[in-house]
C-alpha cells in the first residue's frame, strides 16, 4: 500500500485569512477526477500537492517558518504554496507584491523557481493575468508565473483545459506560449505519467501548441517524477516521434536547474535526467546558466525568455550530435 507522508502541524489561521485558508483535501487530485494508478506516480503528486496546500496555509497562519520542516526534497514546493498565498494577499490588500518580494529575498531565496512558479497558481486563484507588481522581481524568472497561471488555471478547469482544449481569453499572445507549458505539466499530472497517455493527449492539441506542451511535461517529469526509467525511455521515444525531442530535454534541463538551486538532487531528479536530458544533472542545469549569461542583463520580454529556453535546446542538440 502506498504510503503518503503527513506534514508538520499548523495553528488555525485568524480573520481574514482563515477564509482564504485551503481545505487540505484540495490536494486529493482523485477528486478532480484525474486518472490515478497506483506506485510512485501517485505518491510524487499527492506529495506534491500536499506540500503545496500545507505552504498556502503556512502562510495564511503566519508560520511561514514550518515550510522548513517539511522533507527536503517537496520544501520547493512547500514555497511554491506560500508564494501563490502571499500573492493573494497582496493583490486583495493592494501591497504591490511585499510579502512576495519577502518571502523571496527571505526563507524563499533558494526556491525561487517554485516562488515565480506559486505567484503565478496566485494570479490564477483570484482569476487575475500575471502582472509584474512584485518588486525588484527577476526580468526573467517572472516569466515562470505565466508558466504557474498555465498549470493552476488548468488544474481548476480540467474538464473544458484538457477536453476542450480552450485558451483563457485574458491572455495575451506572449502570455500563451508559456502558459502552455504549465497546462503541460498538469497534463503529466492529469494522465498520471503514462507516457502512451501524455502523449496521445498532447497529439490531440494544434500542432502550434505542443512544443511547449512537450516542454511543461518535461519540466514536471524531472521536477515532481512518477514514472520509473522504462517509461521515461518511452516518453522520450513519444517526444521524439511528434518531432519535439529537444523541448522535452529542455523543459528536463529547467528542472533540475531549479531542483540544485534548492539543495540535494531527489532521486527522481538523479534518474529522469540523464534519459530525459542524455546528460549528467550538472551539465544539463549548465545549458540554462550559460544561455543566461549569453542573454546579457538586459534581458526581460517574453521574446528574451523564449531565446534563453531556445539557447537552452542548442545545447542539448549540440550534444546530442557528438
Amino acid at each position: 500500500m502506498d504510503q503518503v507522508r503527513t506534514e508538520p502541524t499548523l495553528s488555525p489561521a485568524r480573520g481574514l485569512r482563515r477564509f482564504l485558508a485551503k481545505d487540505p483535501l484540495e490536494s486529493d487530485l482523485g477528486r478532480r477526477r484525474f486518472r490515478l494508478r497506483g506506485g510512485a506516480s501517485r505518491t510524487a503528486f499527492a506529495n506534491a500537492e500536499k506540500s503545496y496546500v500545507f505552504g498556502y496555509n503556512a502562510v495564511m497562519s503566519q508560520e511561514t517558518e514550518k515550510i522548513e520542516e517539511l522533507p527536503d526534497e517537496q520544501r520547493p514546493f512547500g514555497y511554491e504554496g506560500a508564494a501563490a498565498a502571499c500573492t493573494v494577499l497582496d493583490l486583495l490588500t493592494l501591497t504591490r507584491g511585499r510579502r512576495l518580494h519577502e518571502l523571496l529575498a527571505g526563507p524563499a531565496q533558494h526556491h525561487r523557481h517554485a516562488a515565480y512558479l506559486g505567484a503565478g497558481r496566485g494570479y490564477a486563484l483570484l482569476r487575475l493575468r500575471p502582472v509584474w507588481g512584485a518588486r525588484r522581481a527577476h526580468p526573467l524568472l517572472r516569466w515562470l508565473a505565466v508558466d504557474g497561471f498555465g498549470f493552476q488555471w488548468s488544474l481548476s478547469r480540467a474538464d473544458r483545459m484538457v477536453g476542450e482544449r480552450t485558451m483563457p481569453d485574458l491572455l495575451t499572445r506572449a502570455h500563451c506560449a508559456v502558459f502552455d507549458q504549465g497546462l503541460g505539466r498538469l497534463l503529466w499530472y492529469h494522465d498520471c505519467a503514462s507516457p502512451d497517455d501524455v502523449a496521445a493527449r498532447i497529439c490531440g492539441y494544434p500542432a502550434g501548441r505542443r512544443a511547449d506542451l512537450w516542454s511543461g511535461v518535461g519540466f514536471a517529469a524531472t521536477y515532481t517524477g512518477g514514472a520509473e526509467a522504462d517509461e521515461l525511455w518511452w516518453l522520450t521515444e513519444h517526444a521524439g516521434a511528434d518531432g519535439f525531442r529537444a523541448h522535452l530535454a529542455q523543459g528536463c534541463a529547467f528542472a533540475v536547474a531549479a531542483r540544485l538551486r534548492s539543495g540535494a538532487l531527489p532521486d527522481q531528479v538523479a534518474q529522469a535526467v540523464p534519459i530525459l536530458a542524455g546528460a549528467e544533472p550538472e551539465e544539463a542545469a549548465s545549458w540554462t546558466d550559460q544561455a543566461l549569461i549569453a542573454l546579457g542583463h538586459e534581458a526581460h520580454t517574453h521574446e528574451d525568455f523564449q531565446r534563453w529556453q531556445s539557447q537552452t535546446r542548442r545545447s542539448w542538440t549540440r550534444r546530442d550530435r557528438f
